[in-house]
């Protein structure tokens, strides 16, 4: 058995399956790319689904990875045992409808036994199998792999709700004896331990997994697959004779560090797996875009780093040390994954950051344990206060049951632990890493027939359609884009002499095929015939200035917030751009409006948009920018925008000139330090900064509304102010859009503010002004007429006069705009103010009542109000 290194491991990995005909492909990022189910990259077949479930038919069926992946369902794992990890390599080979069992055996026999490559001893090696699949267990067997090596579990079948499953076949390798007294029942059972250790799992993707019917009835799949994955990790603690993964090359580098950074010595301690597992981890994550937060995946790298900070903690350390092992983690990773380096500088920064504040949440959780002990009545910490500093401080539970101790006190451990099960079940119930493939459409996957995209240089061709499908049509070409890489398809019209039909979507199939639904019903004789396909002009052009612009934008954004910026998702259209990109603080509206003014100092330029047809390497020595999560084959298309250069198939401006203008809609964070940019281009763009002379009007209609409140209020000898910092002088430039929206909403704020303020000074002032009552009390009965006074003021002199009587009651009738407003209330329960405010209503033409302690009403007849007010008193009195 070879001793290899972690960079050797990769590099026969890769070599072998090369030279068997295996397209490399790089690892894709950990984000996942358009995967709503997939929280993180998790397994090497994640980054293939396209293939697998038959939307896509690769260029090469057969490929080979080594993906970064990354997993949380077991983070308190980490350090417990050899092998569990939150970053881990997973490397695999794959056929997509080419090889299919005997091959992918052969394969695996010669890597793992043969000299020239792992040179694994075969008599240390196990091989499982599902009962069932007796082709397996014969064709190890053809393979010289003893009975006594072959062991069938029913663990052995892959499968993930409905769609591509099959049977699997492990490859273990036994450690002897001296990693624990085990035997292969283990490995049947499916018992962790640490002898027998699972190196390779291959997948015999062959059938169609339906809900409902058993196993046994799942049809074949139309296209049988090979789904491998070997984790590296694994690998290299074998071949490297290790105790554990940690005491691998992969590993140890960072341990050192830590070891230097304690001053201790490392014996295998949890605390020194723990922490660097998970710089590992967040360098990794941090490097593909992710960002700190406190939600998905943000959330997940906050712990990790709080984790590693708690372990150092403990360990004495007391200021940030996790930069000096970033440095560690990418000059042990730069090698096979580019650009680490580049990164290396924001990534320290952000992780630094986030570090002394939680260096400060640890100060903040020791101010909060103090609380908790001096509100304690039994010497007790409950267990929902102990997660309280657990998930809100990042307060460790051994750190909150030492500080108990001191005081003489204990922590509520089941309690605490009930708490954490309940955050893990809120974890579980959110997260959704695996999810079923899509069912492969057979006749889809069938259809070979050529089709050639003209879109490029013309918007519309005769053509003759070669196929039906009841989702569609597919023409021999065309010159509608069908959506991909972010840029919604054409619509437009497919017709002849007989029929006219809608384009409304345009889809590629498995074979690159482009398959155009439309609203109206297909004529089965269509096929054959030929028809004018007609892309709708001005719905392309919008698209394409909102392409282009999308391009600039990325660029503008990388100039004003950072190299660290990257593409994170995209969505263009006629209707506008959308662009998702990282980000790891808040965008300020200055840098928003420099963003925007960047791209129209750009677009004032005039360029012709230059495309060229280059190979993928020639392409990013150029610079060329890929675009997020897209795979690309040998020769890509590169469009050249004069600002930047980028990989992309989509359609663009002749000239970034006819963009015309660009103006930013909004800004704002869709989570884990993702933010996302709404704009738009050209005419729509124009009308948005119309609207900015609407919100002038506006603003100005406030200001003559403040001018009024403020001379009605000066008339009343009111002293009432209105102060604003804010310059509200209109500016008709399309970059104060943004401010003036923020400028109307707090005036419209303010204007309220004043509103209120003014209506009860108003009120205070009537309060005040309002004579005695001496001449209108009969007794504990008030019964007056008033004038100018409103209902509100009214209610107040009620319940003012209605306090200072026992056994009372009080009826007021104000004349105001040539109406009667009346509001009695009472503490008699013998007098009953909704019955007589209802009847004095009625005497003055008007309606009225409520309760019988209080009731208001109106009058429209003010000469009818002293017979009302006789009434009342006859009544009362």
């Amino acid at each position: 058995m070879k001793k290899m290194t972690g960079n050797e491991i990769r590099k026969t990995w890769l070599d072998f399956f090369k030279d068997k005909s295996h397209k490399v492909e790089e690892s894709a990022s950990l984000i996942p790319n358009n995967d709503p189910t997939l929280l993180w990259m998790n397994s090497g077949v994640a980054a293939l689904k396209k293939y697998f479930d038959g939307r896509v038919v690769p260029k090469n069926p057969r490929i080979v990875n080594i993906q970064k992946c990354l997993r949380t369902n077991d983070i308190e794992n980490v350090g417990n045992t050899a092998r569990h990890h939150t970053f881990f390599e997973m490397m695999g080979n794959f056929s997509i409808g080419d090889y299919f069992r005997d091959k992918a055996i052969d394969f695996a026999y010669e890597i793992l036994i043969d000299e020239k490559y792992f040179d694994f001893p075969l008599d240390k090696l196990y091989f499982t199998y599902y009962p069932t699949d007796i082709e397996t267990y014969n064709k190890w067997l053809e393979k010289g792999i003893k009975k006594s090596h072959l062991i069938a579990s029913e663990n052995n079948f892959w499968e993930i709700g409905t769609g591509p499953c099959g049977p699997c076949t492990e490859v273990f390798f036994d450690r002897g004896e001296e990693f624990g007294d085990y035997t292969t029942e283990t490995i049947k059972k499916d018992i962790e331990n640490d002898r027998y250790v699972e190196l390779w799992n291959i997948v015999l993707s062959q059938f169609n997994a339906i809900e409902g019917k058993s196993r046994e009835e799942y049809p074949e799949l139309p296209s049988k697959n090979i789904d491998t994955g070997a984790g590296l990790e694994r690998f290299a603690s074998i071949l490297q004779n290790a105790k554990t993964n940690f005491e691998t090359d992969l590993f140890m580098p960072m341990i050192n560090k830590f070891s230097e950074i304690t001053n201790i010595k490392y014996t295998g301690q949890k605390s020194f797996k723990i922490v660097a597992d998970h710089i590992r981890t967040i360098t990794m994550a941090l490097n593909d875009g992710a960002m700190i937060s406190n939600e998905g995946r943000g959330y997940v790298i906050r712990r990790l780093l709080r984790r590693a900070v708690k372990y150092g903690k403990q360990l004495g350390i007391n200021h940030p040390f996790l930069t000096d092992l970033v440095t560690v983690v990418i000059k042990l990773m730069k090698d096979f994954y580019p650009g680490l380096e580049e990164k290396e500088k924001i990534i320290k920064k952000i992780i630094k950051s986030e570090e002394i504040k939680f260096l400060e949440t640890l100060t903040s959780g020791e101010q909060k344990f103090n609380e908790l002990i001096k509100k304690s009545k039994n010497k007790i910490i409950t267990g929902k206060d102990a997660f309280v500093l657990y998930d809100t401080y990042g307060f460790p539970l051994e750190l909150t049951e030492e500080y108990a101790e001191e005081f003489g006190y204990k922590v509520d451990i089941a309690g605490f632990n009930k708490e954490m099960l309940k955050q893990k079940q809120r974890a579980r119930n959110a997260r959704n890493d695996e999810s079923s493939l899509a069912s492969q459409n057979q006749d889809y996957l069938d259809f070979v027939e050529k089709s050639v995209f003209v879109g490029y240089d013309r918007l519309d061709e005769v053509a003759q359609v070669i196929k039906i499908f009841t989702e569609g049509i597919v023409l021999d070409k065309t010159p509608f884009y069908a959506t991909s890489g972010g840029q919604v398809s054409d619509k437009g019209y497919i017709y002849n002499d007989d029929i006219k039909l809608t384009v409304y979507d345009v889809i590629k199939l498995p074979n690159g095929q482009f398959l155009h639904s439309v609203k109206e019903s297909i004529p089965k004789d269509l096929e054959g015939q030929t028809v004018r396909a007609s892309v709708d002009e001005e719905n392309r052009s919008f698209t394409e200035y909102h392409h282009s612009a999308t391009h600039l934008l990325f660029k503008a954004l990388r100039d004003e917030l950072g190299a660290h910026v990257t593409q994170q998702g995209s969505s263009v259209s006629s209707e506008g751009l959308r662009f998702d990109f990282n980000h790891y603080e808040n965008i300020t509206d200055k840098q928003i409006l420099a963003i925007e003014k960047s791209v129209n100092q750009m677009i004032n330029d005039t360029y012709k948009t230059n495309t060229m047809i280059l190979s993928v390497d020639e392409a990013k020595k150029k610079g060329a920018i890929a675009e997020f999560g897209e795979k690309y084959t040998e020769k890509v298309r590169t469009v050249d925008l004069k600002y930047t250069l980028d990989l992309c198939g989509g359609t663009h401006v002749k000239n970034i000139q006819d963009i015309e203008r660009f103006a930013i809609k909004s800004v704002y964070s869709i989570g884990s330090g993702i933010f996302r940019i709404e704009a738009l281009a050209n005419d729509l763009a124009k009308n948005l900064v119309n609207e900015l002379s609407g919100i002038n009007d506006d603003i100005q209609n406030l200001l003559n509304k403040v001018d009024n409140i403020l001379e009605a209020a000066k008339k009343q000898n009111i002293n009432l102010e209105f102060n604003s910092e804010d310059n509200y002088k209109p500016i008709g430039s399309y970059k104060d859009v943004l401010h003036k929206r923020e400028q109307l909403k707090k005036l419209q704020t303010n204007v309220k503010n004043l509103e209120k303020l003014y209506n009860k000074k108003k009120e205070e002032k009537s309060l005040k002004s309002v004579r005695d009552f001496s001449n209108e009390t009969y007794g504990n009965n008030i019964i007056a007429k008033l004038e100018n006074i409103n209902g509100s003021v009214l209610k107040h002199l009620a319940d003012e006069q209605i306090e200072k009587l026992e056994n009372g009651f009080v009826f007021l009738a104000s004349i105001i705009n040539g109406k009667i407003i009346f509001v009695a209330k009472s503490n008699n329960n013998k007098l009953d103010a909704g019955k007589i405010v209802r009847e004095a209503a009625k005497i003055c033409g008007g309606a009225g009542g409520g309760r019988k302690d209080f009731a208001q009403a109106g009058g429209k007849d003010i000469t009818k109000l002293p017979e009302a007010l006789k009434y009342v008193k006859e009544l009362v009195l």
